[in-house]
């Protein structure tokens, strides 16, 4: 694996999030967390200096990286947080829960013969509020949709105030998540790229290829405006 010049620090979420009701029963999705930590694998072996933040997975932390094991969305908020202001690149490839109960049940809870209704409230957008804050930071992140693909996609990529975005389509029959061969979108403020058909560790090498241009010539505008003797 090849080095780079100048090596980044990047931070790298993955992995989905639980979000428990009772001891026994959560909120959560299908993520595997296979694309972050071959992100950070690839990042690591490349060079760079990673954290990699994980919900729940039954994955090895790939050697030499720094691992944070969370469980709930808000513990990977307080993490991310942590280690956001040291990261030049951040790559938000966890897929987050958008809710989580309202009330946690310290025992678990009982069947009954009356339905039972569960209020749920949203919890942090992490992706959203590192955007508002990023400066001079590279900021990707992911969409999984299940129609406008395309428009959907580059509506994030605005709203939410990132440099690239990564996605890709889910149905009942076609899932998204473990390894396989899929079909992914990257969009940026220059247009899109379609990758079809590749593995998992081909996009993280790509992912990685493009982060590695937008930081050199953030480094080489950087030494032009005097900033490095």
């Amino acid at each position: 694996m090849r080095k780079p010049h100048f090596p980044c620090k990047i931070l790298i979420t993955a992995g989905p999030t639980h979000e428990h009701l009772d001891p026994v029963r959560f909120i959560t999705n299908s993520s595997t967390g296979t694309i972050g930590y071959e992100l950070a694998r690839c990042a690591q072996e490349r060079g760079h200096k990673v954290v990699l933040i994980s919900g729940p997975s039954h994955l090895e932390a790939p050697k030499g990286v720094k691992t944070v094991r969370v469980t709930s969305a808000r513990q990977m908020k307080r993490e991310v947080d942590r280690y956001f202001p040291a990261s030049q690149c951040i790559i938000c490839a966890a897929a987050v829960s958008d809710f989580r109960p309202a009330r946690f049940h310290a025992k678990k809870n009982k069947k009954t013969e009356a339905d039972t209704v569960v209020r749920l409230i949203k919890n942090p957008d992490i992706l959203l509020s590192l955007g508002r804050k990023k400066k001079g930071r590279i900021l990707v992140g992911f969409a999984l949709e299940t129609d406008n693909l395309l428009k959907n996609s580059r509506e994030k990529l605005e709203r939410k105030n990132l440099d690239l975005i990564i996605a890709n389509k889910i149905s009942l029959q076609d899932s998204p998540f473990g390894r396989g061969r899929f079909n992914y979108l990257l969009i940026d403020r220059q247009g899109r790229d379609e990758r079809n058909g590749i593995t998992k560790t081909a996009l993280a090498g790509i992912i990685l290829d493009r982060l590695e241009k937008i930081c050199y010539v953030m480094l080489y505008l950087y030494i032009l405006k005097g900033g490095m003797t």
